[in-house]
């Protein structure tokens, strides 16, 4: 259904077109009736609709204007001029705007309705060429596991941060829901690659050699296909292949690192048994370690291709896990850029919710146990700054939030155990959080009650706009205009129009001005507008208001 706007000035030609038409088996639904050009524009700015039909000749601003106006603030809507044979030089002005569809006077309820199915016919197939939702869906669906198998294969290249993997993985229809995470990298021996490119000798050099790049590919998907089959009993887990190796995510739901690994461990085990079983080929896997953090799998990815370097040492056809290699001291990853701007982010923007989420998931590889003392306040130091620097970009009182400046390094000393401090971190930053949201809606009423003063003091100019009081107020309208709605309930058209109207009330009771001078002084270029708005809101003429009229 459509949304439409009927505008003329004429009371009998809105209310005839009301009912000889059936709107709705058309497919459209009339919002609303205007009088005026201006009238029809705030019904405009209102209901956003899809059709306007408009007389030419009205008081205020007439069909042209009106039109001009829509093709300035809302190009998508289809304008329907009703014009006469006597406003030829109206309609050739019509033309160059741009308008859909004119009727000519007199005209038929039939003519009308003829016109209203044309355009309805463009929108229907304006709409069919934006949403051809039936073929973009099929073209996706047939491609979707090949971009599937793309956003995977770009997780081993960059670090993305962990909101956007959630977003993306949500977009290609994967879930990527886990407690835990493990890389392992596939790939097949060299020996296994040198004994079938000797196959066929007698073929040429070239020949061979294509042959041996053909038959790499055939290899890389035949072990795929053997992956997929074994990690298929658990559906979380993905295969894909990266850089001419397979590479196998784990997602384990299991909270403690030691059962992530042995589960995957089974899996690599049965893929090179598997495989050398039915494709009489070796591969040897290089394991990472497991994460906890979606957004840390490239490091796991990382040590997994490490690990694979000790096949020189170690042989081939074997799992290689990097713990087992490497002796390493289980230290946080580093606070780097991306986690230190989606921090940022979360005070300022984020809801409470997605803040604590946002600490929790930081806090979870401190607090396991295998991180030392230091490395564990180096991380918090680490996170603190970000945050006090945050605090100070905005003007946050640190003496208070802290109490005094020795006590934010202090505090460190104090702390017994690391969900202490985790506690108090997470409080600090609510509190900055809390902090970031008040003031913004401070500079919110503040700019609301300037801007609502500097109407008051000046709604008697004929040319205020929102434009002018931006500029007074040095911000962009776009941005004021919905703070002022979120504000005031209202728009500024509406307010400045009430100012207005009680200014002149006020008047009408206080003074014996005319009501063209009232007019002047509130604010109103034409007089007769004046008395039309002021009866539209009161529901009665000033001059009724001035002889004792109550309003209704």
């Amino acid at each position: 259904m459509y949304k439409l706007i009927l505008v003329d000035d004429e009371e009998d030609v809105r209310e005839g077109l009301l009912g000889q038409i059936q709107w709705e088996s058309l497919g459209y639904q009339v919002m609303d009736t205007a009088e005026n050009g201006k009238e029809a524009a705030e019904m405009v700015e209102k209901h956003h609709p899809d059709v306007v039909v408009t007389d030419i000749q009205m008081p205020f601003m007439n069909g042209l204007q009106l039109s001009e106006w829509i093709r300035n603030h809302y190009p998508g809507t289809k304008i329907i001029i009703l014009t006469g044979y006597d406003e030829f030089e109206y309609a050739q002005k019509a033309i160059r705007l741009g308008i859909d569809e004119y009727v000519l006077k007199p005209f038929s309820a039939g003519e009308l309705v003829e016109v209203l199915e044309k355009v309805k016919d463009q929108i229907d197939e304006e709409m069919a060429d934006k949403e051809n939702v039936q073929l973009l869906t099929e073209h996706y669906r047939k491609n979707l596991p090949i971009l599937q198998s793309l956003f995977l294969s770009s997780l081993m290249s960059r670090r993305l941060p962990e909101p956007e993997i959630r977003e993306k993985s949500q977009h290609y229809d994967l879930d990527l829901d886990g407690q835990s995470y493990m890389v392992s990298v596939i790939s097949i021996d060299s020996m296994s690659r040198v004994s079938n490119a000797l196959v066929g000798s007698a073929r040429s050099n070239e020949s061979a050699s294509l042959r041996e790049t053909h038959d790499t590919q055939l290899q890389l998907f035949a072990v795929l296909n053997i992956a997929e089959e074994i990690v298929r009993r658990n559906y979380t887990n993905k295969v894909f292949i990266h850089h001419d190796e397979v590479v196998l995510l784990s997602i384990s739901e299991d909270t403690r690192s030691e059962d992530a690994a042995n589960r995957t461990f089974q899996l690599v085990e049965e893929i090179v048994f598997s495989v050398e079983r039915y494709l009489k080929l070796t591969v040897t896997i290089g394991v990472g370690s497991v994460i906890s953090d979606i957004g840390d799998i490239l490091s796991s990815y990382k040590e997994a291709q490490q690990a694979l370097d000790y096949r020189l040492i170690l042989g081939n056809n074997k799992v290689i896990w990097i713990e087992d290699v490497e002796s390493r001291k289980c230290a946080p990853s580093s606070f780097d850029e991306v986690k230190e701007k989606e921090l940022v982010r979360c005070l300022k923007l984020g809801s409470d919710e997605e803040l604590l989420d946002l600490l929790n998931d930081h806090f979870s590889g401190l607090l396991d146990g295998r991180v030392s003392n230091q490395d564990f306040q180096v991380y918090l130091l680490e996170m603190l700054t970000v945050v006090i620097r945050a605090a100070k970009d905005i003007h946050v009182d640190l003496d208070q939030l802290f109490g005094n400046k020795v006590s934010i390094l202090g505090q460190f000393s104090k702390f017994t155990h690391a969900e202490e401090a985790k506690s108090w971190f997470i409080d600090v930053c609510m509190k900055i959080k809390n902090d970031i949201t008040s003031d913004r809606q401070t500079s919110y009423n503040k700019l609301v009650t300037e801007a609502r003063e500097y109407i008051l003091s000046n709604y008697g100019e004929k040319e205020l706009s929102i434009t002018k009081v931006c500029n007074h107020l040095h911000i962009s309208t776009g941005y004021f205009s919905n703070i002022f709605k979120k504000e005031m309930k209202m728009t500024f058209v509406s307010f400045l129009m009430g100012v207005r109207m009680e200014a002149a009330q006020d008047l009408l009771r206080t003074t014996d001005l005319k009501a063209f001078e009232i007019a002047e002084l509130v604010g109103f270029v034409d007089p007769n507008y004046f008395s039309f708005c002021f009866r539209k809101k009161y529901g009665i003429s000033p001059k009724e208001y001035r002889s004792g009229a109550k309003v209704q």
